[in-house]
Parts: C-alpha cells; sequence; structure tokens
C-alpha cells in the first residue's frame, strides 16, 4: 500500500533520552508555595501538572500560576493530591449547592475524574458555571478542592459530541499514560539542530491530500496528513478518484512512524486530516494537535467517510478502531496559546477564518532559528460566520500559503450582490414550480448558506416564500457542533447562540425525514444536501431524482475538484451515467435540469484577498511558498506575491524539499 514495512516499524528516534527536564521541574518546585504542599510534579503532555495537599494556597493568589507558567514558559495544571479530594458524592452536593439551577445543567451532566482530579460541568450556559471572574469555579475549588472544567451543550442535539466526550471519560488511565509518555518525550535536553527542511509530500500544485514534514536534525512534524477530495462514485464514468493521487506520499520521505514527533492538524476537511487514521492503523502513537472544534468535527467526518466508501461497495483505509485511536490522541490547543510539540519546537494557532476552528500554524524552531507559517485554508474577507484571518504573529521567515483561488482571474464578486443572486435564483425557480439542490460541506458553506437564507428568507418580504428549506445529511450535526464552540463565531452570532436563538433552528429550516423521494414528490422546495462535490452522499441521492426535470436548479455555491462529478456536471455536461440502485451496472443519466454557479461564499480567499492577506502581515515574511492550489494558480500566485513583496517566491511541486538553514 503506501508505506513500506520498513517504513512502518521503525524505533522510535530518540537517542535513548527520554529524560525530563530537571531544570523546569526544579523551577516549579522552586516558586510553588511552601504552604501548597506540593506532593508531585510531572510532565503531562506538553503541559506540566503540580499536586498539592493545599489547592486553596494556590488558586488563592490568582498570579501564582501565571508567574510560574511565565518563568517556565509552559502551561501549568494544579491539582489536589488525590487523598486530599473531597468525596465524589458530597462534591456533587456542593456543587448543586454553588452552581445556579438557571445554567442549564443537573446532576447527570456532572462527571468526575479523579486520575486527574477534575470535574466536567456540562451546561447551557456555561457563563453561570464560571461566573464573574471566574468566582464560581474558585468556590468548587476551594469547597471541594477538585478543579472544574466546563464544557458547553450544544443548543440542537449532537451525537457526535457526546460521543467524543464520552471517549474521553472511558478510561482515563490510558490517556493519562499517553500523555505522560508525550510529556517526558517533548522534555527531553534541549538538542541545538543545525538544519531545518520542508518536504512536500501532498497538496503542492495540486487541491487535496495536503501533508507538509517540517524536518530538523532531531524533530519530525507533519503539518496535515489528508486525502483527495471525497472519493468517486463507484462505477460514475469520469468521477473514479485516481488512487495514486489519492495519498500523501510518506513512503518517499524515508521516515518511519514512530520518526514522527507530531500531527499538526490545520482544520477537519478530509484534504487535510482524512489519512491520520492509517498512521494509528500502522502503529503511530504520538500526539495530534487540532482545536477542539476541529476535534469534535474530525469525528463527525472520519466516521462519515468510512460509511460512504462502505455504501460505495468498496473497503475503507481504515476501520472505526483507528479513528478511534486517532481522536484519543488528539491533544487540543486554543488560539494564541502556546505549546511546545518537541523540544525545540513550539506551536501557536490562530485563527484562519475558513472553518469553524480552522487555524493557521505558526511554528517557532529552535532559540529563534527559524519561525514557518502554514496558513492551512484561509479567509481573508467578509463571512457571516467568522472574523477574517489573523495577520500578526511574532516572526516569519517562510510562508506557506494557500492558492485555490490564486489565479489572476480568480475575483470573487461583491458580497452583497452574491447573496442577492443567490436568494432570486432560488425565488424564481420556486415561483416556477421547480425544486432547488444546493450541495454543500457539511462543515463551513452549510452554515453559511444556512445564515443567508435565515436573513433573506425570514427576515425580508420581498423573499418571503411557502416552500420548505429542507436540511439533509450531515448538516445537522455540523451545525450542533457550531453551538457548542460560539466562541469560535462572530460576535453577534455567539451573542444569538448564546441567548437561545440559533439562526441553525430557525423555523424556516426543516429536518429531511422519511424517504428522500417523498420529499421531492411534495413539490416546490429548497433542499441543502451534504456532499458538496456530488461525489456521494444525500445530494447525489437528490441530484438523481432531480436531474431529469428542466424546471429544478442545481445551484453550486463552493469548490469542485478537477475531478470530482461535480465539476463535470458544473462544466456543463449533459450525458453521463450513473449506477442502477438496482443492479450497480451503469446506465445512460441525462441532466436536464439548470445548472448554475453562484460565485462569493468559498471558504477560500480570491487571488485579491490572498494578495492582501500577504501584504498586510506583520512583520513581513522573507521567503513565500505556494501550495493547496491548480498547478497554473499555484505558479501565478507565487510569481505574481514575489514580484509585489521582493521576496523569493516558488510553487514547489509534490516531493520537492526545501532547506531552510
Amino acid at each position: 500500500m503506501l508505506l513500506s514495512g520498513n517504513a512502518l516499524n521503525g524505533d522510535n528516534n530518540t537517542n535513548g533520552k527520554h529524560h525530563e527536564d530537571k531544570a523546569i521541574l526544579d523551577k516549579v518546585k522552586e516558586l510553588i508555595p511552601s504552604e501548597a504542599s506540593m506532593t508531585k510534579v510531572e510532565f503531562e503532555g506538553p503541559d506540566i501538572a503540580i499536586y498539592v495537599k493545599n489547592i486553596n494556597a494556590v488558586y488563592g493568589n490568582e498570579s501564582t500560576i501565571r508567574n510560574i507558567s511565565a518563568a517556565v514558559k509552559k502551561k501549568l495544571i494544579v491539582r489536589s493530591d488525590p487523598g486530599s479530594l473531597t468525596s465524589p458524592d458530597d462534591a456533587l452536593k456542593k456543587i448543586l449547592e454553588i452552581v445556579p439551577k438557571e445554567a442549564g445543567y443537573s446532576a447527570d451532566t456532572i462527571r468526575f475524574v479523579p486520575e486527574f482530579g477534575e470535574v466536567y460541568i456540562e451546561a447551557m450556559k456555561p457563563g453561570l458555571v464560571i461566573g464573574k471572574g471566574g468566582s464560581t469555579l474558585l468556590r468548587i475549588v476551594t469547597e471541594t478542592r477538585w478543579v472544574p472544567k466546563v464544557l458547553r451543550t450544544p443548543t440542537m442535539n449532537s451525537d457526535v459530541i457526546k460521543g467524543v466526550r464520552q471517549m474521553f471519560f472511558r478510561d482515563p488511565d490510558a490517556r493519562k499514560k499517553f500523555l505522560t509518555k508525550i510529556g517526558k518525550r517533548i522534555n527531553q535536553p534541549i538538542m541545538k539542530s543545525e538544519w531545518i527542511k520542508a518536504t512536500a509530500l501532498g497538496g503542492f500544485r495540486e487541491v487535496g491530500r495536503s501533508s507538509l514534514l517540517i524536518e530538523t536534525n532531531h524533530s519530525k512534524i507533519l503539518l496535515d496528513c489528508g486525502l483527495s477530495p471525497e472519493p468517486g462514485i463507484k462505477g460514475v464514468a469520469g468521477a473514479d478518484a485516481d488512487e495514486n493521487r489519492a495519498f500523501p506520499y510518506l513512503d518517499s520521505a524515508n521516515i518511519t512512524i514512530n520518526d514522527l514527533d507530531a500531527v499538526i492538524v490545520t482544520h477537519a476537511h478530509m484534504d487535510h486530516l482524512g489519512f491520520i487514521p492509517y498512521l494509528f492503523k500502522y502503529g503511530y502513537e504520538g500526539p495530534v494537535y487540532c482545536t477542539p472544534p476541529t476535534r469534535d468535527l474530525a469525528a463527525l467526518l472520519l466516521y462519515d467517510y468510512n460509511r460512504l466508501v462502505q455504501r460505495g461497495g468498496n473497503t475503507p483505509l481504515y476501520e472505526e478502531k483507528d479513528i478511534r485511536k486517532c481522536l484519543e490522541h488528539m491533544i487540543t490547543r486554543d488560539y494564541k496559546e502556546v505549546t511546545n510539540v518537541t523540544d525545540e519546537i513550539k506551536l501557536t494557532y490562530h485563527n484562519a477564518g475558513h472553518i469553524l476552528g480552522s487555524s493557521t500554524v505558526h511554528l517557532h524552531i529552535g532559540e529563534g532559528m527559524y519561525n514557518i507559517v502554514h496558513t492551512g485554508d484561509l479567509k481573508y474577507g467578509f463571512t457571516r460566520l467568522f472574523d477574517q484571518a489573523d495577520i500578526n504573529y511574532p516572526r516569519i521567515d517562510a510562508l506557506f500559503t494557500e492558492s485555490t483561488y490564486g489565479a489572476a482571474r480568480d475575483i470573487t464578486p461583491n458580497r452583497q450582490d452574491a447573496e442577492i443572486e443567490l436568494v432570486e435564483s432560488i425565488k424564481r425557480t420556486i415561483d416556477n414550480g421547480g425544486k432547488v439542490l444546493i450541495p454543500l460541506f457539511a462543515v463551513g458553506r452549510s452554515q453559511e448558506v444556512q445564515l443567508i437564507l435565515e436573513s433573506y428568507l425570514a427576515n425580508n418580504p420581498k423573499y418571503k416564500m411557502e416552500a420548505p428549506v429542507y436540511l439533509d445529511g450531515m448538516i445537522l450535526e455540523a451545525s450542533a457542533i457550531h453551538t457548542a464552540y460560539p466562541e469560535y463565531l462572530k460576535v453577534g452570532l455567539q451573542h444569538r447562540i448564546l441567548s437561545n436563538n440559533s439562526p441553525f433552528e430557525s423555523e424556516i429550516f426543516e429536518v429531511a425525514k422519511g424517504e428522500r423521494g417523498d420529499i421531492v414528490d411534495k413539490g416546490p422546495a429548497v433542499i441543502l444536501a451534504s456532499g458538496g462535490m456530488l461525489n456521494g452522499g444525500a445530494s447525489l441521492e437528490y441530484f438523481k431524482l432531480l436531474a431529469q426535470d428542466p424546471k429544478n436548479l442545481l445551484m453550486f455555491v463552493g469548490y469542485n475538484s478537477v475531478s470530482s462529478f461535480g465539476r463535470r456536471i458544473q462544466s456543463g455536461i449533459k450525458d453521463t451515467a450513473l449506477p442502477d440502485p438496482d443492479t450497480g451496472k451503469l446506465s445512460p443519466f441525462k441532466v436536464q435540469m439548470q445548472v448554475r454557479t453562484v460565485e462569493g461564499f468559498s471558504g477560500h480567499s480570491d487571488r485579491r484577498q490572498l494578495m492582501q492577506f500577504v501584504e498586510n502581515l506583520r512583520p513581513s515574511p522573507k521567503k513565500i511558498y505556494t501550495m493547496h492550489g491548480e498547478e497554473v494558480k499555484c505558479e501565478d500566485l507565487a510569481r505574481s506575491l514575489a514580484s509585489k513583496m521582493h521576496v523569493e517566491g516558488r510553487a514547489p511541486m509534490n516531493l520537492d524539499s526545501i532547506r531552510f538553514k
């Protein structure tokens, strides 16, 4: 398959050094108040965990933890020694007294994890659990000795969030062993590296299978590890994915699985994380770093990918147990939180504005030796969901930027004009007795389109119509996950969700239930269906039912990859072939419905926005490399940025290596 036997069974390249950094631990012991009666201090993943008998001596002075963290340059976690904890039954009674019922929680949503000395409180209104300035949390700590962790209950039911949270409660001992092992590996004595290089393993001069290997003498990190866009529909003429182009070139990287120190994920799209469970299938035991929403969205997409492949009659690359192991090895980090991922490399996530939890990655290598910024997928422009991408970084020696719409002519229309075109096309089709199918990526574009439709159809009499707007596929789960992380959304949207007025639950939306054929037979309707490239899922099923009626409209509002079925239909193909549901054999299929593309809603930056992003970066990058775009777009953007910024600009090819030092 992708990796040779030799590349799957290598020894851990640690030179036998699993020594804790004694200087750091000694510094912590020196700074912790003596009255706290510290019993243990240990590395826990990238953090330091301190256990004390008198936790009040630490939490009673809010500057204590902050000062120690600053001194050792690591996140500090202070917990009560197990022998000092109040019994869970007594602690539960106390928490029920302290936290107001208006927070929207119950005894059933409180979970104790003795292995970490933590109590998790899931509530509809976490602010009331936290209290003004953290006062309620402080009371819980001081009166129970348990450290509270607050989780937000999504406003919509989410089986994914329930499953992910349950998974982390299932085996805390294993989680603790994993974090301790990673902590020891990260906190070896710092070895000064002599060189740094980056190797393009996928997603260069193409869209899909994004992966970049960053190496020094002593560290090896993968930035993303994805699959090419959704697999082709089995048997559909011209739509099958080329397996040779589906996976990153890990077998060409001259590394073993266990050589990898970490995998860093920019965001939850399959072309950026879809291959990671395969690493675990073949023995990877290390950490996967991501933001909290990325972890939950990853669970949604990875499990759905396996189901989609199986429904297509194919064998998935990995099993559910491999996905579960991948999720269990995820370490989450918020924006602007500096984290050591090896002894010499620090990671900081910044907002990328692309989808929920999407990040640009800043890597600080060595003691000021080199700094790399990797954009992942980027939106430096207006959306209804997110603030635009961050442009301020400590230092940028090399920038790797996406180029999805990097060609000179890739200029999207004015956003307001695009929104009006979208809703007027819908209304015109509905008024003519037709149905509108909008295939969408479940994560990101679905929620953006929901916000647009809710704004126009619910609040503007000019566009109000009687036809239902159906939601089908993974859209509901993805929207529910958005409501669990309102702090990642625009302020106005945050307030609506926190006020129990989520636009994703507007009365204009109706959940598709029963047979899809019944929905099609009911009359005019708008259907938002997951499967943005028509490569499978709900959108393809609706397409089969709607495509032969010229009154109906298929509307694309997002990217279709070159090899996707959606690109073929978008380009005007009228005669194709689809598998017969009974025999599985290809049957001629004529596309008679209207097909329209409305630009302006992409989660990617257009050419103008990409140029502005790089021009506005502070500080300016010294070298620029383009990726995540078709070949001509990567080359065009690289040339233009080099000329504009007066720096080296290149469009590397897959398998190219770039030495920085």
